[in-house]
């Protein structure tokens, strides 16, 4: 076990989130595969996850679920003990380099961050991308994390020798949902100005609203503050997931309601019997997020019920959605 001090060296101070990296417990390990395969996925079939746990700590977050597979827990073990595959990019060179890879599709980050502080200092996923650009390899980022700006010039030259998607992760830029959500991220402005970079240096950069959380992100004033910021910071594309809710993610969610939100957590058992939330719910929620894209110029609306349901929710921007009416302590 290893203990690091270590700074990022992305856009901006992270405050928080450097607090979180500074104090979290790193442990090198090896791999012997890089790449994983991952069936039933409609764009990919390949996922890299040079990292195990993450200290963004996001409470929300689905890969927490994966931590009870290692015996270990999905609450504060996740976000303060962090595996690091210190082989990671050696293995990918070699398993790009076989005959039979047939360079499809990878998705960088599906399960931890691969641009969460700790990267500052052992740039596996700066080395694997040289691996990828070697092996003319695409690729698609998800990614909490401005550091994601140190290495424009390896996504542009993937971006020309494959092609290359980075989905930079901003579920809401309201301030107090962020601080409540998100402890160790870094600030969402400094997420969006990172877009704006990749944007501005040719890379196709947007934004994954993933996940909209019920109660917290759901409200039509903070919705619709969200997508104009990503407007207003050139993101290509704003994609949007509601929260859903999985084993030991489910475990950790609602233990955190029931901890600091216990006005919410009844509500939530309602909203989610099972992993998801309701379809009328979800539906409902989708069409505002569409009226309001169309709004600020980033897509259109597919099919005219949609307008209907959030048209009369847009007069009252502050009002939660009906079909999940939870009071705020």
């Amino acid at each position: 076990m290893i203990a690091l001090q270590v700074r990022d060296h992305g856009a901006g101070s992270l405050d928080q989130a450097q607090r979180r990296a500074d104090e979290a417990r790193y442990q090198e390990i090896t791999c012997r595969s890089a790449l994983n395969p991952v069936k039933g996925m409609p764009f990919f079939s390949w996922t890299l996850n040079p990292y195990r746990g993450c200290t963004h700590a996001c409470h929300y977050c689905f890969a927490r679920r994966y931590q009870t597979q290692f015996e270990l827990g999905p609450g504060d073990e996740f976000s303060s003990l962090i595996f690091v595959k210190v082989n990671f990019a050696e293995v990918l060179r070699r398993e790009l380099d076989k005959p039979s890879w047939t360079r499809e599709l990878v998705a960088l980050g599906t399960a931890t961050d691969p641009y969460q502080p700790i990267e500052g200092h052992y740039k596996l996923t700066r080395r694997s991308l040289e691996a990828l650009i070697a092996a003319r390899t695409p690729v698609s980022i998800v990614t909490k994390g401005p550091m994601i700006v140190r290495d424009a010039e390896l996504l542009v030259e993937l971006s020309r020798v494959a092609s290359c998607t980075v989905c930079l992760s901003v579920p809401t830029v309201d301030e107090e949902a962020w601080r409540t959500l998100e402890p160790g991220t870094a600030h969402p402005l400094q997420r969006l100005r990172a877009v704006r970079t990749l944007r501005d240096a040719g890379v196709n950069a947007g934004v994954l609203m993933a996940p909209v959380v019920p109660g917290f992100t759901t409200q039509s004033s903070k919705l619709d503050a969200t997508i104009k910021a990503c407007a207003d910071h050139n993101a290509a594309f704003v994609a949007a997931n509601l929260l859903y809710l999985k084993g030991g993610t489910k475990d950790h969610f609602m233990g955190f309601l029931r901890h600091d939100h216990p006005g919410m957590a009844q509500a939530y058992e309602r909203l989610y019997p099972g992993a998801y939330a309701s379809a009328e719910y979800t539906r409902a929620v989708g069409a505002l997020i569409d009226t309001l894209k169309e709004r600020h110029g980033l897509a259109e609306l597919r099919g005219r019920g949609k307008r209907r349901i959030t048209a009369a929710r847009l007069g009252d921007a502050n009002d939660e959605l009906p079909l999940f009416d939870v009071g705020r302590e």
